[in-house]
């Protein structure tokens, strides 16, 4: 079952895909502001929760060895039961302590197996929750810088086009009043000091 973060980051790249591309362009798309940052306040908002999820499961590692201690301790006072046991038993002195030898060296053997193994898992549960916990904030740091630099380049475009516009709109203005233009250059020529102002257009 994926985490809601997985599901999130699912949903954040669909709504990517979905989004239109700009005229003229093959990698600039438009973006809902309004939907983009309410997708990553969630994000926000559960990411911690995933990450104390997975902080659990790595502390998880010291129940399971101390279990596989108790465990340890139980098989080895069990067979200091049993050998004290034999012990006791005279008439098989000599076979009580073969005997007693060898149900404490496996019981030992059986042991150090249980918390061998016991490490291992605990070792492969956190390093699992760490790898994936750090492929998970890389998506999310990646995402953000693709967000930053589509929203710096769509400003970018946006400011460039409205100065060509302002530009346009200003040619447009001087050739709608050609005569104020050509009085302008009349008195320029006949001041000989008086340049011709443009801003009077305006």
């Amino acid at each position: 079952m994926s985490s809601r973060i997985e599901q999130l980051i699912d949903e954040i790249e669909e709504y990517i895909d979905s989004c239109k591309y700009q005229p003229l362009s093959n990698t600039k798309i438009i973006v809902n502001k309004e939907e983009i940052d309410e997708l990553l306040r969630e994000l926000r908002m559960k990411t911690p929760d995933e990450i104390k999820r997975y902080q659990k499961i790595i502390s998880n590692k010291e129940a399971i060895l101390n279990d596989a201690r108790s465990k340890a301790e139980a098989l080895i006072n069990e067979a200091t039961v049993h050998t004290n046991e034999l012990i006791n038993e005279h008439e098989i002195m000599q076979q009580a302590y073969a005997q007693a030898n060898e149900v404490v060296t496996l019981a030992s053997r059986q042991a150090q197996e249980i918390l061998d193994n016991a490490t291992i898992e605990a070792n492969n549960m956190r390093s699992a929750a760490m790898q994936y916990t750090d492929e998970m904030l890389a998506n999310l740091e990646n995402m953000i810088a693709q967000t930053v630099n589509m929203t710096a380049s769509h400003y970018e475009s946006f400011i460039n086009n409205l100065n060509g516009y302002a530009g346009i709109i200003r040619a447009n203005r001087a050739e709608l009043r050609p005569q104020e233009i050509e009085d302008l250059l009349g008195e320029e020529d006949a001041g000989g000091s008086e340049a011709l102002n443009l801003d009077m257009l305006k």
